[in-house]
């Protein structure tokens, strides 16, 4: 072989070699970056993209995400509070699938009925979305509300309102705090930061149970500056609008106090808080908890800033996404499943600026693992991607949609919804002594914290979603208020009765729905986890 010909060979190989390598690298920069905004306890009227809060409000960015993305109208929560919720959008799988510790013991005591509460933890055993995405080349970050990741032996105060600056209280704090962080690094995360474990009333001390959205927009900015160079996802969890909403525990309250205790020099990422009301009020708005929705708004306007500043936006997909409806909270009314929300590239979807697929949270790990690239196997999760419906397709507008939530469970499908409420026969045959004893448990520790509470009397009826008397206070607002709220089957046309006014289930013309959703919910309730008698 001549030395040109040998020449030539290394060169060619060389080419093929670096043609890959700039092959890999287009692929590598073509795996977008996903920010998943996860808002707490919106209204539909703190939506400028809704009818209900057309106009309402001071959201420049949110607004840039509705007119330049895609919002997803018949966007549904399967189980809506933050917990589950919460789970069902990490792990794309029905709650009641958890198998923490904690919601075993439960399902036990139930008789073997699942009861998604606030107790569907992921565990470091659980295959979630970011190890997902570790596997194919992402960092991976969670800041702010975690309410979901399991988090073993944090120590509870006995006096909620104990000095945080107090050494031997201080290091409590922080102890409890990085079990938190180092928990969600111990499931699937690279970076944890201004981590709240639940919402600010549950820190664990009143001092500290106040909102800082500067503290949890600097550790989101820290974590795209330290990831700026590398695929990333961000869950970025906030804790407002959630409560407490007063001014002094929310926007007004000290910018040096965290979950964490004191900082020793406040975040200075945001436009300033006392720019917010004189803002609110130059735009002619006024009342409902405006400064806090602008106060969001402005947070998530920094991780445009920064993703700009970075020349990284244009490779960025956004989902922001509310946790649950909040016109019923705690009840599987339409109030609480029906959550629109809105996911925004540069350039838009396919689908346009509307997507009408009925589409559920179960079904974001899939869509997410799809966009970066992974592929979906058989099984893999609960939900369904969407992507197909984001490209202008029909992918899920006639498959039925199933709700579980303490002791209800539902089905959608086309018009109709069939709701069941079941209670375990200990909770049937619960005495009023023994009901008075749990109500007076979860007075106690509601007045432990300053909160007031809603009922005295024991032998008021359950609410759908626990066996306290009259209801804990997250459903207290829906408790009741629905005509036939207190029914054990329940059967609603959604086109012609979206308020769920007209309970169908004895009428003889609506029978065959009756029992074609019947059948539909217990084929799908013979695959899941536990029991649930229909």
């Amino acid at each position: 072989m001549s030395k040109f010909t040998i020449l030539l060979l290394i060169s060619i190989l060389w080419s093929c070699g670096n043609q890959k390598n700039n092959t890999d690298q287009t692929v590598a920069k073509k795996q977008p970056n996903i920010i998943f905004f996860i808002a707490d306890d919106m209204y539909p009227e703190m939506f400028n993209c809704l009818p209900e809060g057309k106009g309402k409000n001071l959201t420049p960015n949110m607004d840039r995400l509705a007119a330049e993305g895609t919002l997803l109208i018949n966007q549904y929560v399967v189980s809506p509070v933050c917990t589950p919720s919460r789970y069902n959008t990490l792990t794309g799988k029905y709650a009641s699938r958890a198998k923490n510790k904690t919601f075993q013991q439960f399902t036990q005591k139930n008789g073997g009925q699942t009861v998604i509460q606030w107790n569907s933890f992921i565990t470091n055993n659980d295959k979630v979305l970011p190890h997902y995405l570790k596997e194919l080349g992402y960092k991976t970050g969670m800041v702010g509300k975690n309410h979901v990741i399991e988090v073993d032996s944090l120590y509870r105060f006995p006096d909620f309102w104990a000095d945080p600056k107090n050494p031997e209280i201080k290091e409590k704090v922080e102890e409890n705090y990085y079990r938190c962080e180092q928990a969600i690094l111990n499931n699937g995360f690279d970076y944890a930061g201004a981590i709240y474990q639940d919402n600010p009333d549950f820190v664990g001390l009143g001092e500290l149970a106040v909102q800082n959205m500067d503290w949890i927009a600097e550790a989101g900015l820290n974590f795209i500056d330290q990831n700026k160079h590398n695929p990333f996802f961000l869950y970025f969890a906030t804790t407002i609008p959630h409560g407490p909403t007063n001014a002094e525990r929310s926007w007004e309250a000290n910018p040096l106090v965290t979950a964490k205790g004191y900082l020793d020099q406040a975040p200075n990422v945001l436009p300033a808080r006392n720019t917010l009301s004189a803002r609110i009020k130059e735009a002619g708005l006024s009342g409902g908890n405006k400064e806090n929705i602008l106060w969001l708004d402005d947070a998530l306007g920094a991780l445009l800033n920064k993703l700009e500043a970075n020349n990284i936006l244009d490779n960025t997909i956004i989902f922001f996404f509310n946790d649950h409806g909040q016109k019923a909270k705690g009840t599987l009314y339409q109030g609480g499943v029906l959550n629109p929300s809105i996911v925004w590239k540069k350039g838009g979807f396919e689908s346009g600026n509307v997507c009408h697929a009925k589409v559920l949270n179960i079904d974001f790990a899939p869509t997410i693992v799809e966009l970066t690239g992974g592929k979906l196997t058989e099984g893999q999760f609960d939900g369904k991607s969407f992507v197909p419906d984001l490209n202008g397709e029909e992918n899920h507008s006639d498959e039925p949609l199933f709700f579980e939530l303490g002791y209800a469970r539902a089905i959608v499908k086309g018009d109709y919804k069939y709701l069941a409420v079941r209670y375990p026969e200990f909770a049937e045959n619960m005495s009023k002594k023994e009901r008075a004893e749990v109500l007076e448990k979860y007075n106690e520790g509601r007045r432990f914290r300053g909160m007031n509470t809603n009922d005295s009397d024991p032998m008021t009826p359950y609410s759908h979603f626990s066996l306290i008397p009259g209801g804990q206070d997250a459903e207290h607002g829906s408790y009741g208020k629905v005509p036939h709220y207190f029914d054990r089957d329940q059967l609603y046309n959604l086109k012609e009765d979206p308020n769920e006014q007209i309970n169908l289930i004895n009428s003889e013309a609506h029978q065959k729905i009756f029992q074609e959703l019947k059948a539909e919910l217990t084929k799908h309730l013979s695959n899941m986890p536990g029991s649930f008698d229909i």
